[in-house]
């Protein structure tokens, strides 16, 4: 079982879209409106594990100041803005895609974050600081930017988006730290970062592919009624995923030496989607699943995309130095 379940976490690419289907299926056979009772425990089950290895006391290191400030800048400043404007261009008509787009912008990073920056031979300390200083950032400004950008269209229930991002995000931040330092006491540091670190990702990507299995039931029925519909979704993502690679490839490269130009791009586009959809199936309603629908394929471009810019990074900054590959 957990081989299987270790499958599924290193196969996003085949095991989102497998659960996408299965539950646009099983919507179709079945009411699925019992699933809505899942929601709760499936969010816990996804965030709350991927907290117990979020590293906070690294964000007090100092010595990249300009790498951070510039990561967040790009982060705040530029993508959801960008991401913005290109949903208006596809779904003006459609606010509940468009704020689904806009929520898998408004969250950097996730802990691919940090793993994509190591495969890559990137500075792991800067990506773990990244990781955690985006996802505070980015929690406590999702309702602000949300309210602001789309408040006149979609109601955006403020006070709602804070108390559940307190649930979904600072309350298992809390309960992440405690466990680590219980099982720290427990089993001994290097028991732990041997044993056991690694096996909590495993958890979150169960969480993350039941979340995905009941939004797909519950819109089933017009998923079915108008696929192409959906499909459309992979153009605006794969435009966003692609201005995003582009601009922080140029700025890492104009900027920074090659470690830190590296966790400079998977700090940037890599977000955390998990935190979006958390967010759109528990605050919103019956929208939730409208909401989820983007976010889920969102999945889909950024586990690619991330893959295939691993895979060229020797090309676009050079081979990692001797030290860095041993």
């Amino acid at each position: 079982m957990w081989k299987f379940l270790l499958l599924l976490k290193q196969n996003l690419i085949w095991s989102v879209p497998s659960f996408m289907i299965a539950g646009i299926i099983f919507g179709s056979i079945f009411d699925p409106s019992f699933l809505k009772a899942t929601i709760i425990p499936l969010t816990f089950l996804m965030v709350y594990p991927m907290m117990i290895n979020l590293q906070i006391s690294k964000v007090f290191g100092g010595g990249d100041l300009k790498l951070q400030g510039i990561t967040q800048l790009i982060n705040f400043a530029v993508v959801p803005f960008f991401a913005f404007g290109v949903g208006k261009l596809f779904f003006n008509d459609q606010p509940l895609i468009l704020l689904g787009l806009l929520l898998t912008s408004l969250l950097p990073t996730s802990g691919m974050t940090i793993s994509w920056t190591g495969f890559a031979k990137g500075n792991l300390n800067a990506a773990i600081k990244m990781t955690v200083i985006g996802l505070i950032a980015g929690s406590l400004a999702t309702p602000l930017y949300a309210k602001y950008l789309m408040g006149a269209v979609v109601e955006i229930p403020l006070i709602d988006v804070f108390k559940q991002i307190v649930i979904i995000v600072f309350l298992p931040m809390i309960l992440g730290f405690v466990t680590k330092q219980i099982l720290i006491k427990t089993v001994g540091e290097s028991k732990y970062n041997k044993n056991l670190k690694q096996k909590f990702p495993v958890f979150s990507t169960v969480g993350v592919l039941g979340i995905v299995f009941v939004a797909m039931a519950l819109k089933s029925k017009s998923i079915i009624e108008n696929p192409v519909a959906i499909l459309s979704f992979f153009v605006p993502l794969i435009i966003i995923y692609g201005f995003n690679f582009a601009l922080s490839t140029f700025v890492g490269k104009a900027l920074f030496n090659r470690e830190d130009a590296i966790a400079l791009v998977y700090g940037t586009v890599m977000r955390n989607l998990s935190i979006a959809l958390a967010i759109a199936m528990t605050v919103f309603g019956e929208a939730g699943s409208d909401i989820a629908l983007i976010i889920a394929m969102g999945y889909i471009i950024q586990v690619q995309s991330a893959a295939w810019y691993v895979k060229l990074t020797d090309k676009i900054f050079g081979p990692a130095p001797v030290a860095a590959t041993e």
